[in-house]
């Protein structure tokens, strides 16, 4: 019996499994080396050699792997439920899904908008987040990367020195991750004390959360408590301990989700998030002038600010004032302003710059901006907020007195600094912070006179060239 036919039926019998090529060529290799023993050295060359159906069979079994290989990479790469494919039903029980998708896919659209505002400590992110929180169909939560924060932070009030910078951007994108997909049992590891049966009276800020703050999370808020601006204590004392599972069940009811945080350093950490399929992500980077910043900051951290504050009341800077306090703001602002600004394929659509001072001094009209970026209708009920917590003569006394107070003259807010810090100061920031200052389009002073006169703004008209829709 010749070798050949050998070969011929033994490549037969092999299915088409990943492994399926090296056995036949293994196969008819050693046929050929037995061969070349069996036959004459005249015709050994022509025996020897498989059949042309071989050859064939081989060809064919070459596509087949290629194609199965193919078809394995990608699904193992995508999983179940991800990329830009979602199953045609969910089951959702305590934020874990019930049951991994079934076969049958679908190809749709992402529905659910992600949004993060991106901004630094005292830039008015506070007052930003409101003109989000007051739509209806928003689950807005303010700085739950707080948590994640003090989880690594000593005693001192320092965060740890063995801790890798990398390691704890790792943490907050992960919490970012399951928060976008409503899943606020992720912050459980975070929350101290640590939340029994998933019910915690910890979770920072609760109350700057409509959602967190009405039902069904909290039945004793009511359709009146969305119109009211956030208290801090009543939402605490009305509605007790916060239920994660019930929240994590009304943030899927919402349809959208936004996040605040003023604890990332820069936009370009946020890259893996931006470039997640899963998400759809867009981000608000709020910018403000760094004066106002130095001067906000003094007034909130009093303590963190001593040695500012010794300086702007005696006008004499002291030899151990922390001037990185200040430029580390201003490098981590200018270098998330460059990058979003010179448009990257990774940002196409899902950059807005805004300065503060545009939105102090004409809400409505910076409001409307960011909700067409969003992709959102603006409410009525956002119009309403703003008419009664921009205008000073609607301002609760005691809100003034409140550091993340949002309810004031926001005109008159924007530009307060320049009646309160001192022009030595000034000077050092402007010289600090050149850079930032130009970039963001915000004028140096030059006296003290110069920097007291209001009629002179130091807010220079621009417009940043950024996309407003993803292309």
């Amino acid at each position: 019996m010749s070798k050949s036919w050998t070969c011929i039926n033994m490549t037969k019998s092999i299915k088409m499994e990943s492994h399926c090529l090296c056995v036949c060529v293994c196969v008819c290799a050693r046929v050929r080396i037995i061969s070349v023993k069996d036959v004459e050295p005249s015709g050994w060359r022509n025996r020897m050699e498989c059949s042309w159906k071989a050859v064939l069979l081989l060809v064919c079994a070459s596509l087949g792997v290629q194609y199965t290989a193919i078809r394995t990479l990608r699904d193992s790469l995508a999983g179940p439920c991800q990329g830009v494919y979602e199953c045609q039903s969910r089951h959702h029980r305590e934020s874990n899904w019930k049951t991994l998708c079934d076969d049958s896919w679908m190809s749709m659209e992402p529905t659910q908008k992600h949004i993060l505002l991106f901004a630094t400590t005292r830039s008015g992110s506070s007052f930003t987040g409101q003109l989000l929180n007051q739509h209806p169909e928003i689950f807005y939560m303010f700085e739950p990367l707080y948590h994640v924060q003090q989880a690594f932070t000593n005693s001192s009030g320092r965060i740890r020195r063995s801790l890798d910078r990398r390691a704890l951007l790792g943490a907050y994108r992960d919490l970012l991750l399951n928060l976008y997909k409503c899943d606020l049992h992720f912050m459980e590891s975070y929350i101290r004390p640590e939340p029994q049966d998933h019910v915690t009276n910890s979770f920072f800020r609760r109350s700057s959360s409509h959602a967190l703050c009405s039902p069904p999370v909290c039945l004793e808020g009511g359709n009146g408590a969305a119109l009211a601006p956030p208290e801090e204590s009543w939402c605490t004392k009305k509605c007790g301990i916060l239920n994660l599972t019930l929240a994590s069940k009304s943030c899927l009811t919402r349809g959208h989700v936004a996040i605040k945080t003023v604890r990332i350093p820069e936009v370009k950490d946020l890259r893996t998030l931006v470039e997640d399929p899963r998400l759809d992500l867009k981000i608000i980077h709020l910018v403000r002038d760094p004066r106002a910043i130095l001067a906000s900051r003094m007034t909130a951290f009093s303590d963190q600010f001593r040695a500012w504050k010794i300086w702007n009341a005696t006008g004499r800077q002291p030899r151990y004032v922390d001037l990185s306090q200040i430029t580390s703001t201003c490098k981590d602002m200018v270098a998330s302003a460059e990058a979003g600004l010179q448009r990257p394929a990774w940002l196409q659509g899902r950059y807005l710059l805004v300065r503060y001072e545009d939105l102090a001094f004409n809400p409505k009209h910076m409001a409307n901006k960011l909700y067409q970026f969003i992709g959102l209708e603006m409410e009525d009920r956002v119009q309403t907020w703003i008419t009664r917590n921009t205008n000073s003569n609607l301002s609760a006394p005691f809100e003034w007195n409140y550091k993340y107070s949002t309810t004031r003259d926001s005109r008159m807010t924007a530009e307060s600094w320049r009646l309160h810090l001192g022009y030595d100061i000034v000077r050092t920031v402007q010289n600090l912070c050149n850079d930032t200052l130009a970039l963001l389009g915000y004028r140096r002073v030059h006296s003290t006179i110069q920097l007291r006169n209001l009629s002179y703004s130091l807010v220079e008209p621009i417009t940043f060239q950024t996309n407003l829709s993803q292309t």
